[in-house]
């Protein structure tokens, strides 16, 4: 049980983390000395958990991969390289298992540690309208953010309660096809309901007889990663089509979803359209197909600088259904047509819900 000092404790630290003002120290005038403030001793145990179950996943959100991979080929050069060689007969065998559902582990996104990281921010999902079990869906998240913490944490763990608010409605999430190349790191992400963002991928699943299936889909990709700075509200979509064609071609239902908060989590170097620091940006991404914004927040142990995202409330409201149908070869006015509804729900839900959530009256959606 808590006492009231901390509970104290809590709200005087959980407001540090909230305000990237307070967190982030000025240099001195000399440019060389920074103040760093540094976390409480008697920080609450529960708190100390939520911060190492954020830990864990940022880690394994940029740099989980790379270690799998050198893992790997270290391996096969000690006495322990059958464990390598092993393993690549099964990564043989189980080749086209991403792209045909992936192996999503129930178990595994109930675990304590998902509703710890939902804490640390804290973490809601929020509903507007029931999913009927017999239709699937594309659902299209917005906007991408950093780190996609409100997605992973909503539609790849239960920590907000997916399967209670949406019954009968099973959830994947899509994720660069580059990432299911990396020994290990592959089946530690099917394990969540990861599958590569790919036509061949998402048609699997919502060609599944029956219904209740949800591909989610972060609309705006790497590049809207880019633009994901506190108080911006730019999504792109104004030339995303792709997710539109998917959907009529299966006939699968479109689902808007907004996510307040998702871009207040962590700060980014300034980087606006035409300097020279975007531009590098932006030929990376289109080289490699992965962004490399230049973020940062608070550490584990001190509030003034790293990589841990700041303790800020993500609200993901998930719109009512736009009923899509089927048509195997949709012709271009039919992809505007639902395009253009699609965007008008977005900026909808948008509207609808902004105020709950901080957002300026006079401030709405920019579409890229």
């Amino acid at each position: 049980m808590v006492s009231d000092f901390d509970r104290s404790r809590e709200h005087e630290s959980g407001k540090r983390d909230a305000d990237p003002s307070a967190s982030r120290r000025l240099l001195s005038s000399s440019g060389l000395d920074m103040k760093i403030e540094f976390a409480p001793a008697d920080v609450p145990l529960v708190r100390r958990l939520q911060t190492a179950s954020v830990l864990q996943w940022v880690f394994s959100f940029l740099a989980l991969a790379p270690c799998c991979i050198v893992l790997f080929f270290i391996l096969l050069f000690t006495r322990f390289w059958l464990i390598s060689v092993l393993y690549a007969t099964w990564w043989y065998i189980d080749w086209d298992t991403p792209s045909r559902g992936g192996r999503k582990v129930p178990y595994l996104c109930k675990l304590r540690v998902w509703e710890y990281m939902r804490d640390y921010f804290p973490i809601r999902l929020i509903k507007t309208a029931d999913l009927d079990t017999r239709k699937n869906y594309v659902m299209g998240f917005h906007p991408h953010g950093i780190l996609v913490a409100g997605a992973f944490t909503n539609f790849c763990t239960e920590a907000t309660g997916f399967s209670k608010l949406f019954p009968g409605i099973k959830s994947n999430l899509l994720m660069l096809p580059l990432w299911f190349r990396a020994p290990f790191f592959r089946d530690y992400i099917m394990s969540a309901g990861l599958v590569p963002s790919d036509k061949e991928s998402a048609g699997y699943l919502l060609r599944r007889k029956g219904g209740g299936n949800a591909v989610v889909i972060a609309v705006g990709g790497a590049p809207e990663a880019l633009d994901a700075h506190p108080g911006d509200y730019t999504v792109h979509l104004a030339n995303k089509k792709g997710f539109i064609k998917l959907a009529i071609e299966h006939g699968a239902d479109l689902v808007p979803i907004y996510s307040f908060g998702e871009n207040e989590v962590f700060d980014q170097v300034q980087n606006p359209r035409g300097t020279w620091l975007r531009y590098i940006q932006e030929r990376l991404q289109r080289i490699m197909g992965v962004s490399l914004p230049l973020f940062h927040a608070r550490g584990v142990f001190q509030y003034t600088f790293g990589l841990m995202p700041y303790r800020k409330p993500i609200n993901t409201v998930v719109g009512r259904p736009i009923p899509v149908e089927k048509n195997e070869k949709p012709t271009a006015e039919e992809l505007d047509v639902y395009h253009q509804r699609y965007m008008d729900e977005l900026a909808r839900l948008f509207e609808d819900h902004k105020g709950n959530y901080g957002v300026p009256e006079d401030t709405h959606l920019v579409f890229q």
